[in-house]
């Protein structure tokens, strides 16, 4: 059907571009929904399940390609609910850390003022000045 009613030069288009496809800013539905849309059109170009997974997986992140693959999923939807899910988890991972750090920076914080809040040590002739 896309042989009678797409021109050729439109599918190598869309074929690079689905070659090209990557999840940008973590967000992985939009990704998801652009991969299974061009997927359809370029039917060609991944022709079996397999295929579908291994392109799906290959243009996310290290880890979370680490993750999904280690995790040896048969289907597509199965990859994709296992990225969705590890995805999750860095997210929140990243929120705590950062959420983490923010603590350990207020508590450096009000650490410092207290230490410069406190007056000098030692004895102070009636002469010196601060």
């Amino acid at each position: 059907m896309t042989n009678k009613y797409c021109p050729h030069g439109e599918i190598k288009k869309l074929e690079i571009e689905l070659w090209n496809l990557k999840v940008k800013e973590n967000n992985v539905p939009a990704y998801t929904e652009r991969f299974q849309e061009l997927t359809l059109i370029c039917t060609k170009f991944v022709v079996d399940e397999t295929e579908k997974i291994d392109k799906y997986v290959n243009r996310h992140p290290d880890n979370i390609y680490e993750s999904v693959k280690a995790s040896k999923p048969k289907t597509l939807d199965e990859t994709i609910e296992l990225t969705n899910d590890f995805m999750d988890q860095k997210l929140r991972t990243y929120a705590e850390r950062q959420t983490n750090n923010k603590k350990r920076l207020m508590i450096h914080s009000e650490t410092t003022m207290v230490i410069n809040s406190r007056p000098p040590k030692g004895k102070m002739s009636p002469r010196s000045t601060i």
